[in-house]
């Protein structure tokens, strides 16, 4: 059985992500990949967070929550605006993508994937912290994939 891997065209794991993509500039999603997921998946969740932010922060920035993507999707676009999926609040206070805004460093940037056993009825204030918890017990596989911003 594959394992579920999550990947992008415009970067590899663990490299720079592109200034686009950055909060300050274009701040739209980068396009990424998807494979192996179970077939027994109902929906994807997908987290994206800057664990690097806890010392200027205070507590790990979440830049994108997004839940009940439909599990036979393989490609998630750049500038993605989701028909089914549903997208949360980050941690700017806003609904959707939240690029890359490191205040001080360069910082890296999980990528988080879950596949689940389940749909999710969860409303567009959700965060991250309330989307995990409404995953628990639901995952069937999950996969991270990491990319750098450097500070300004």
């Amino acid at each position: 059985m594959a394992s579920l891997t999550l990947s992008s065209p415009e970067f590899d794991d663990g490299e720079r992500i592109p200034d686009q993509y950055g909060y300050d500039a274009a701040n739209v999603n980068p396009p990424l990949e998807i494979d192996g997921v179970p077939d027994e998946a109902e929906s994807l969740a997908l987290i994206v967070d800057d664990p690097d932010a806890v010392e200027p922060a205070g507590k790990v920035w979440d830049h994108w929550v997004v839940w009940n993507i439909p599990p036979e999707t393989t490609t998630i676009p750049e500038d993605w605006e989701p028909d089914e999926a549903m997208e949360g609040t980050n941690d700017f206070g806003e609904t959707g993508y939240g690029g890359p805004s490191p205040p001080d460093r360069e910082h890296t940037y999980r990528f988080e994937l879950y596949a689940l056993d389940t749909t999710l009825d969860l409303e567009s204030e959700t965060d991250a912290d309330a989307l995990e918890s409404a995953i628990d017990g639901h995952v069937l596989a999950q996969t991270q994939f990491e990319g750098t911003y450097p500070s300004e």
